[in-house]
């Protein structure tokens, strides 16, 4: 099941917690009861091998490489 991270808008107070992803989305702080909102992260991506990048599919690069 995900982590989720949630900050209070009022006291700032921040805190994760695993939730699956068909439960609702938390609405009340648990420190202050003020107003959630949930906190998005930056997600890391890296792609590797051939074929993501535009002059991976070109026929110019396949000749430049067997050469």
């Amino acid at each position: 099941m995900p982590t989720y991270t949630y900050a209070c808008r009022e006291c700032a107070h921040r805190f994760d917690t695993v939730q699956s992803i068909h439960d609702a989305a938390l609405e009340t702080c648990p420190e202050c009861g003020g107003a959630l909102r949930r906190v998005f992260g930056n997600v890391g991506v890296t792609f590797k091998g051939s074929g993501f990048y535009r002059n991976d599919s070109r026929e110019g690069a396949k000749k430049s490489a067997s050469a």
